[in-house]
């Protein structure tokens, strides 16, 4: 068996393991690094999604801390006018093949180990196994392991759908409805999660008539209204608007029903249909064209998870409903979003890959790169990276909020990490927030002031919340 050395062994190369290794190269200049990864490029779950899949946010704070991903262009037409152009799947992918080709390999620090499984070796060693030549290679890691697997991103090619299905029912994952060759007289979309969403919205942009699109949505879920999520100094106003209102709600919200409605109300967050108490919130962001979109499908079925899809009927958790003729099934039940294990960030000798930041896990694996390479022990690396919970339910948003609050305090009382934090193409706060004089005392005690007093509120409102369990 041959062997590899190296300081660090990362498994994965998707979008976090990326956000880390580049970081890590910057941060840590001796540093020699091994990435294994089932796929034959990188980009991790990129590789495995729909045709038509899109980032939900503007490209500026998305990808490697050295390398720019698109320039400044806005949607003109579609859903998504106005704001800044979303990035296609297929541009994510050439974007991170760049990043291997032109940064990590040319580096002479970085070996890449594609089409490969990790294995841990009998010993507790390490051994990367080719999915190709089935040839075997330990890895003598120096430092530490970086476990990036942690997010578990599921997409419906991958995984067979949640229920049952009949014979003679036409069901295919949305990774093929770009490519049926005749139209149906119904569609029914089985998921509502984001790609439940753009599967309907794909459907409509292709002109296939609302009345014809049934919607299984077992939960309807909380949406972050993506215009408030856009950089550039035009959007400098509403950005310092939004972060200040959001403070202010915590603050003066009485109990967790009210904070949602205050939210909603100052245009933070949204739902598909507002008589309709969401029970989900997963980071999820539409715009305001498209969730107008989604309102014009009105056959949206609330009867919990589906069970299994028979040629007259559909069978629920909460009932059956019948099944309309020559329906094309699309099914979204992946869960794109998986709660990882209660592991902290720095554990001995690995590093697990978590959030550190509210719905930012590229920004998150890049200043934990940051922290490995500069901070001695692990209680002192673990304090400035406490891990923010995966969002599932709406009471989340406040349990992330608090995290990530105390972690962002923690980070500004270090100068060095601080200046890194005002630099970062990956910090959506210093992006959106290019052009604030972050020198000038009165603003940000103004604005450590705010979130402090945010931060003091949020265990208030969870302890009503326990109280009327």
């Amino acid at each position: 068996m041959t062997a590899i050395e190296a300081d660090y062994l990362v498994i994965g190369t998707g979008a976090a393991a990326m956000a880390f290794v580049d970081t890590l190269l910057s941060e840590r200049p001796d540093a020699v690094v091994a990435m294994a990864d089932r796929h034959h490029r990188p980009g991790g779950h990129w590789n495995d999604a729909y045709p038509f899949v899109r980032l939900h946010q503007p490209a500026h704070w998305y990808g490697v801390g050295s390398r720019e991903f698109i320039g400044d262009v806005k949607d003109t037409v579609g859903f998504n006018a106005g704001h800044y152009a979303l990035a296609s799947g297929a541009e994510v992918l050439a974007y991170y093949d760049q990043v291997m080709q032109q940064r990590f390999l040319p580096s002479g620090r970085v070996r890449w180990l594609p089409m490969s499984e990790y294995g841990a070796g009998p010993d507790g060693g390490h051994r990367v196994t080719s999915l190709i030549s089935g040839a075997a290679q330990e890895v003598r890691v120096r430092r530490k392991l970086v476990d990036a697997r942690h997010a578990r991103t599921e997409v419906p090619s991958t995984r067979p759908p949640a229920y049952r299905s009949s014979g003679g029912v036409c069901c295919l994952p949305v990774n093929q409805l770009p490519s049926i060759t005749r139209p149906y007289a119904a569609y029914t979309v089985v998921g509502s999660g984001k790609t439940g969403i753009d599967a309907c919205l794909w459907l409509l942009e292709n002109d296939v008539p609302p009345e014809r699109i049934r919607w299984i949505m077992p939960r309807d879920a909380w949406l972050l209204d993506r215009a408030n999520f856009q950089p550039g100094p035009e959007n400098f106003e509403r950005n310092m608007a939004r972060t200040a209102n959001q403070f202010d709600a915590i603050v003066e919200a009485g109990s967790v029903d009210d904070l949602f409605a205050r939210l909603e109300a100052l245009g933070l967050l949204m739902r598909i249909d507002p008589g309709v108490t969401p029970r989900t919130y997963r980071c999820a962001t539409a715009s305001r064209g498209e969730l107008a979109q989604l309102r014009r499908i009105r056959d949206i079925v609330r009867m919990g998870r589906l069970q299994a899809v028979e040629p007259t009927r559909l069978v629920l958790e909460q009932g059956t409903l019948p099944a309309d003729p020559d329906t094309l099934y699309v099914d979204c039940s992946a869960s794109a979003i998986r709660t990882p294990p209660n592991l902290s960030v720095f554990d001995g000798d690995t590093v697990n890959l978590l959030a550190v930041r509210t719905c930012q896990p590229v920004f998150s694996a890049a200043l934990i790169a940051y922290v490995e390479s500069h901070f001695g022990d692990d209680a002192e690396k673990n304090a400035l990276c406490s891990v923010v919970p995966t969002p599932e339910h709406p009471v989340d948003w406040l349990r992330m909020w608090l995290v990530t609050l105390v972690n962002a305090a923690r980070w500004r009382q270090n100068p060095a990490l601080n200046a890194w934090l005002t630099q970062s193409r990956l910090n959506m706060t210093g992006v959106m927030m290019r052009g604030v004089d972050f020198e000038d005392p009165a603003h940000a005690a103004r604005m450590q002031a705010n979130a402090l007093k945010s931060a003091a509120s949020v265990p208030k409102l969870l302890g009503l919340l326990a109280g009327k369990a």
